[in-house]
């Protein structure tokens, strides 16, 4: 086998170690991690924007003996900026732009030791549970090529499920991040409001619904990024609250015993898919033989005012994003330059008035009181992350006769109330702990109280321990393809 096949099969912290003892280098991690890209994404299309060279630079002048040195990762195509690299959030009508400043968040990255390779393809602005843009085309699903990757991180995620990368960058404002991690069979963290800087662009986006974070591998790797990127820049409009210690310490701390909700219904009552609701009863039954209470209850609030303020909020801040671009770009989108689903939303934005916005705005402040009060019963409340597995590619793509489409198809998909942990500002998790009969991952979904990721990082410590995901590898994986031909060469 080759370093970059063996690479590939480790976590960020194991390759950072291996740097760290001088077994090896931060060049061959990413002469290694681009190899291993050159391979598989010609299958995948996972990596929309390659930036080898500028990451070849980066390791010649020498990286940050950081916990993560040398480690390569890549960066969604949404939100997070670096100074003179293209930057386009999936979008024809950014096609031509490059980036004037460097986000917070990528220098606290950096400064952590990882270098960026590239950045990953996703739906337009982030619009669509799938990345199938009219940019950067169908992202295929390292599980099976014919299956979404979900969205809007899937880019991110097919990257990381195929040993690209290690982990890469993810941006969540209503399941984005959570729902590719199920799709393709990944931990995926939802951090609390503002734990994460959005700076100095943004001082929060979308009543801060948007969170950043990435997908990953391992749990610890999810919780020793988040240790070196989180806390409020200067000049942030509020903080998270902080946390007790290290979140890299609460990873194989006793989680005790929990009381964990758990429903199996979406908000209008229905059942998810029969996978779906088997991946919930089997982490139901995991859960309680870890010791833990669990009660069977439904989410309080979910009504049609709650449903309505939701589609008030989203089509606002699809107004919001095209008026900051056209702004910024100094022009407004010409007619073949934004998706139809993305234009069909701008046009229905555009009717919102300031006043329908804060009324949303009010109703979810309230929904979001209720859910802190029935938190205050239970650690967390699960379900499963996806209401269906993996749509097959096409399927939730729209067309200028059928401009909405991708929504109806993609709603069907992703019926679980994800978005609440958005709403509520709460930290959210998608576990893989399911793999249904045709093989596709089949992840479930824990909420977790208002600032507590040290709970939902020891629960996901304990769940990973007694059923690790980590070595059950997707068949479009480096580990097993080799030249691009998953039969080997």
């Amino acid at each position: 086998m080759t370093l970059a096949t063996d690479l590939a099969g480790l976590d960020a912290t194991a390759q950072a170690e291996l740097v760290h003892s001088g077994e090896v280098s931060a060049t061959e991690l990413v002469d290694a991690a681009i190899e291993r890209i050159e391979r598989l994404n010609p299958q995948l299309n996972a990596v929309a924007l390659p930036m080898f060279e500028h990451a070849r630079d980066a390791v010649r002048t020498g990286v940050p003996s950081g916990p993560f040195a040398g480690v390569p990762y890549l960066l969604k195509d949404l939100v997070v900026e670096i100074e003179g690299t293209p930057f386009h959030e999936g979008s024809l009508f950014l096609r031509d732009h490059v980036s004037s400043y460097t986000s917070e968040l990528v220098t606290r990255l950096q400064r952590a030791g990882l270098v960026v390779l590239g950045r990953t393809s996703t739906p337009e602005f982030g619009m669509a549970p799938t990345c199938e843009s009219a940019l950067y085309g169908p992202t295929r699903n390292p599980w099976d090529p014919a299956y979404s990757t979900s969205g809007s991180s899937g880019g991110s995620a097919a990257a990381v499920a195929s040993g690209m990368v290690p982990m890469a960058h993810g941006n969540d404002l209503g399941g984005s991040l959570r729902f590719p991690a199920a799709a393709c069979g990944l931990f995926g963290l939802k951090p609390t409001r503002a734990r994460v800087p959005l700076g100095p662009e943004y001082g929060d986006a979308v009543c801060g619904w948007a969170v950043e974070h990435a997908l990953t591998v391992s749990v610890r790797d999810s919780a020793t990024l988040l240790d070196a990127t989180a806390g409020p820049m200067l000049g942030d409009p509020y903080p998270a609250p902080p946390l007790a210690r290290p979140l890299l310490a609460e990873v194989g701390a006793d989680p005790g015993r929990l009381r964990i909700a758990y429903s199996p219904r979406t908000p209008g009552g229905a059942l998810g898919h029969r996978d779906c609701v088997a991946a919930l009863d089997d982490a139901v039954g995991l859960c309680a033989s870890l010791g833990h209470e669990v009660v069977e209850a439904d989410l309080p609030g979910l009504d049609d005012t709650v449903g309505a303020a939701i589609g008030t909020v989203f089509d606002s801040a699809t107004a919001w994003i095209i008026g900051y671009w056209a702004r910024r770009l100094g022009r407004r989108p010409g007619p073949d330059e934004l998706d139809p689903l993305t234009r069909a939303y701008w046009e229905r934005g555009r009717q919102v008035s300031a006043a329908d916005h804060l009324l949303a705005v009010t109703d979810l402040q309230a929904f979001a009181r209720a859910v802190a009060r029935f938190l205050t019963g239970f650690d967390a409340w699960l379900t499963p992350t996806m209401s269906e597995p993996p749509a097959l590619l096409g399927e939730i793509t729209s067309t200028r006769e059928e401009p909405l489409r991708a929504a109806e198809r993609g709603a069907s998909t992703v019926a679980y109330p994800l978005v609440v942990a958005n709403i509520t500002g709460n930290p959210a998790m998608s576990v893989p702990l399911s793999w249904n009969a045709a093989g596709l991952p089949i992840g479930v979904h824990f909420l977790g109280r208002f600032g507590d990721e040290a709970t939902l990082l020891r629960l996901a410590a304990q769940l990973e321990e007694a059923r690790p995901w980590a070595n059950r590898r997707a068949p479009l994986h480096a580990t097993l393809v080799k030249c691009g031909d998953p039969q080997g060469c």
